[in-house]
């Protein structure tokens, strides 16, 4: 069976290494090609608004003691949807990100793929 996700280009934002390292081995297994990872929001900033193509982004909430939201809004002017990561759930957001997909640390490979092709528009088979 293909990997509905398979051949996408999927930013990471994420400081702690270990966590960056887990999401870049569960998109490989998808498929995917992880960009990045950013260990910083200047760095995923970089990313977000080069003009390389994405076509989806986790984020982690987060990162390095800044909040990811700058990275978002850039994210989201591209029309590039995303994925947040956090400790907290969405009970964590401020109300303007509710609703977004967001997946609770620790996560499980099933949960950052329906999160994910959630956020891509795609039916899980």
């Amino acid at each position: 069976m293909s990997e509905p996700l398979s051949g996408r280009r999927i930013l990471i934002v994420e400081d702690e290494s270990l966590v960056a390292m887990l999401l870049e081995t569960i998109l490989e297994d998808m498929g995917c090609t992880p960009v990045g990872p950013a260990a910083n929001i200047d760095e995923g900033l970089a990313l977000a608004t080069d003009d390389a193509a994405l076509d989806a982004a986790l984020l982690d909430v987060n990162v390095a003691g800044r909040q990811v939201f700058p990275v978002a809004e850039a994210l989201k002017a591209r029309g590039v949807p995303f994925v947040f990561s956090t400790g907290y759930g969405e009970g964590g957001l401020p109300d303007e990100w509710r609703g977004q997909p967001t997946i609770q640390k620790p996560f499980t490979e099933a949960a950052v793929r329906d999160a994910l092709m959630a956020a891509v528009g795609v039916a899980r088979a």
